[in-house]
């Protein structure tokens, strides 16, 4: 970047006017073409998987092992994040950001192209795992670059509206996502679907990608990892060791991380009972139409897009915590209403019960970016933030379509999954109130004793905690 076009943000960093909004938009649709491929598989796994790959189940266990197979993905987006926090960390936010589109899609696209269980038997299922697990790994390295490309690139004052954009890219992907499916249900019938259909929206990701990789190639690496790089360079002149991302984030940084963890919790089991194991849950146990579950997601997936950059305004003026407590605690409360709604088996109800369940959901979604990455120093900011998000996907947004479906099951009623959503929030509301307050924390500054730039702020009264 010229010199004569630099200005400062709120971190001390330099970046380039009207950049931003460029970072911003690579940054979306970037995250966006990989949710939608992650999605895909969810919406795929509730409506087709468990008939094509599992054919001589009952319908409810073919479901149940369809959601085991969406599950063991997430295995992998712990080790996609160490894997890609650690050389992100090293060389930087935007290469790493390029393998994981072609990752993603690679797996994506192939999806499409397994044939089913009548073909080639006990090996059609074996693929389709080995695949979502490519697909877990790429993504556990995607979400912690795309935040911080722009977290990093942004100013204070404003971090928590445009961090809050690549979090767009959920709610934008499964749109896309289930609007595909959707259009395909809707234009053929059940056994062309089953048949073909429903690999046509995975082979689209092939096309999507390639829009985004010209994209991601078209913008700058984060300025304040330029910085921490050049200073690694100094140290090791200096002939003083460097500590690996992962060791200084488990030494040091442990409590962020476990932070994180629960910070994610009551927003990661929420969203899939909410988008995915509703699919089943109306189709299924209703009896409904998988158009009128699908578009009952769309509608709502549409109404969370246009809301996460209002909450994370929103958190900009009155911090994160209390915008992600009123989402925890709603989405734990609307648990309980969500499935007598659905339980009406009327659209308007469905509609209603998924729109208000995301519109919770992204008070907690839309500060998370800003809130997470202003958790760790620079040089370990993208190890700290990816493992502190992906290890909690494990234990929450993995097994939760597995696990409510398997509530259904054994009950056959709703009741204990809103038992289990509330239990989410309860934890989640538990980790935020233990946390500091971020908004306002200086992502430049590089504490000399490994303190965060968030606990530094707090402790020198900076900024009110909440």
């Amino acid at each position: 970047m010229s010199s004569a076009h630099n200005v400062v943000n709120g971190s001390g960093a330099p970046r380039t006017p009207g950049g931003l909004p460029k970072i911003v938009v690579a940054s979306l649709i970037g995250t966006t073409i990989e949710w939608y491929d992650y999605f895909l598989y969810g919406s795929a796994a509730a409506l087709v998987f468990g008939r094509v790959f599992f054919p001589d189940s009952d319908p409810l266990t073919g479901t149940l092992l369809s959601f085991l197979t969406y599950a063991i993905g997430f295995a992998a987006r712990p080790i996609g994040a160490v894997v890609f926090g650690h050389y992100g960390d090293r060389l930087g936010r935007k290469k790493l950001l390029v393998i994981s589109l072609l990752m993603m899609g690679g797996s994506t696209a192939l999806i499409g192209c397994v044939p089913g269980y009548d073909t080639i038997g006990i090996a059609a299922p074996l693929l389709l795992t080995t695949l979502r697990l490519v697909q877990g790994f790429a993504l556990g390295g995607e979400w912690g670059g795309a935040v911080l490309l722009v977290s990093e690139h942004g100013d204070s004052r404003r971090r928590g509206f445009w961090a809050s954009w690549p979090q767009g890219g959920a709610p934008a992907g499964n749109l896309v996502a289930v609007g595909v499916l959707s259009l395909m249900t809707g234009t053929l019938s059940d056994d062309a679907f089953d048949s073909w259909g429903w690999r046509v929206p995975f082979l689209l990701s092939a096309v999507l990608v390639m829009i985004g990789l010209w994209i991601r190639l078209s913008v700058d690496e984060s300025p304040l990892f330029k910085e921490a790089l050049a200073k690694a360079e100094r140290r090791k002149a200096r002939q003083q060791a460097e500590q690996l991302p992962f060791v200084e984030v488990m030494r040091d940084h442990w409590r962020d991380v476990l932070v994180a963890m629960g910070a994610r919790m009551a927003e990661n089991i929420s969203y899939y009972v909410i988008t995915a194991f509703v699919l089943t849950y109306c189709v299924e146990h209703l009896g409904l139409g998988k158009q009128t579950a699908l578009n009952a997601v769309l509608i709502g997936s549409a109404v969370q897009f246009c809301l996460i950059p209002l909450f994370g305004a929103l958190s900009d003026k009155v911090g994160r915590k209390p915008v992600y407590l009123v989402g925890a605690v709603g989405v734990g409360l609307w648990s309980w209403a969500f499935f007598g709604l659905l339980d009406t088996k009327s659209f308007p109800a469905l509609v209603l019960a998924v729109t208000v369940g995301l519109v919770f959901h992204s008070a907690m979604y839309a500060p998370q970016a800003a809130f997470f990455s202003e958790l760790f120093a620079t040089r370990m900011r993208y190890t700290g933030a990816s493992i502190g998000a992906q290890l909690s996907s494990v234990a929450a947004g993995a097994p939760a379509p597995l696990i409510a479906t398997a509530l259904l099951g054994s009950y056959g009623t709703s009741t204990p999954i809103s038992v289990y959503v509330g239990l989410a929030a309860l934890i989640t509301v538990i980790a935020v109130i233990a946390s500091r307050e971020t908004r306002g924390s200086d992502l430049a500054a590089v504490e000399p004793d490994g303190t965060t730039p968030a606990r530094a702020a707090a402790e020198r009264h900076d900024f009110p905690s909440a």
